[in-house]
């Protein structure tokens, strides 16, 4: 599995890593760069492992608006760590 194919993952593994800034450019930081170091490579292995483990609940709305801020509702009542509204 790639690190296209693993976004979570890929973001936990930032976070154990201390690479949690991420570049759009070339070098150090980046994604061509971090799959060619054996930290990050290691912690996204074990990221994807507990991803792959959890248990999973989730809730259809087809009202788009509706699912908009049921997310970010549900974002704030549980206070996730991981869920980010930011732009930039």
């Amino acid at each position: 599995m790639g690190t296209q194919s693993a976004g979570f993952a890929y973001r936990l593994a930032r976070i154990a890593t201390g690479h949690v800034t991420p570049t759009y450019r070339s070098g150090r930081g980046s994604r061509k760069w971090l799959q060619t170091d054996p930290e990050f490579m290691a912690a996204f292995a074990t990221a994807k492992s507990k991803v792959a483990a959890m248990s999973v609940q989730y809730v259809v709305m087809e009202d788009d608006i509706t699912q908009a801020l049921l997310e970010i509702y549900c974002a704030v009542a549980l206070q996730t760590p991981h869920n980010s509204f930011r732009t930039t």
